[in-house]
């Protein structure tokens, strides 16, 4: 019988796991680490690591998985908050520029970088991370129309594409430079383009 303390033991490993595997793949990029890479982080055995993700695909997926949980519940909370569209939309910016502050990536951004080279589990995660991302950014976009706030010149879901290709994309040129203002200009001319009104 597994006891309570046993239980909450792998639990806080594979956490722990799933904290170091997150940060390498955020800062190296998914093919650059190995499980010798997470084992000594964690400081487990990679018999250890083995036993909580079996394969390396596994633990991609469990990433893919706790992160986009993680930033729907932002998404979630930034709809449900007061304030107009225009608000939301410097919100959701925000959850970028954090990720930055830290000197690392969106993770899905990083994974759609090696997309090709990843397992068929782990890019339909990483697709619907960002149809997640679109929906979300449409439906604020349709708000922002419906109250005046957002001029769209076309359908909401092209420009909420249009959107997150920009925010990655200067997350991706922002990093390089180590200058998160820079990704925070780039992302004040992309938006303004489409407010009414001052936020």
């Amino acid at each position: 019988m597994v006891t309570t303390r046993a239980r909450e033991g792998r639990v806080g490993t594979a956490s722990r796991i799933l904290d170091a595997a997150e940060k390498l793949v955020q800062v190296r990029g998914f093919n650059a680490f190995s499980y010798a890479d997470v084992a000594a982080e964690v400081s487990i055995s990679k018999a250890a690591l083995h036993y909580h993700y079996p394969g390396k695909a596994e633990l991609g997926e469990a990433l893919i998985t706790r992160y986009s949980a993680r930033f729907g519940q932002a998404m979630l909370a930034l709809f449900a908050a007061a304030g107009t569209a225009q608000d939301k939309l410097a919100g959701y910016v925000g959850l970028f520029a954090d990720v930055l502050r830290e000197e690392k990536m969106c993770l899905c951004g990083m994974l759609a970088a090696e997309y090709h080279t990843l397992p068929v589990a782990m890019q339909a995660s990483v697709l619907s991370f960002f149809a997640d991302n679109e929906a979300w950014l449409t439906q604020v976009l349709e708000r922002g129309s419906a109250e005046g706030s957002v001029r769209l010149t076309g359908p909401a879901r092209d420009t909420a594409l249009m959107i997150l290709s920009g925010l990655e994309g200067a997350m991706l040129v922002a990093r390089a430079y180590g200058d998160v203002d820079r990704f925070l200009t780039t992302a004040d001319r992309l938006l303004s383009g489409l407010y009414l009104s001052s936020p």
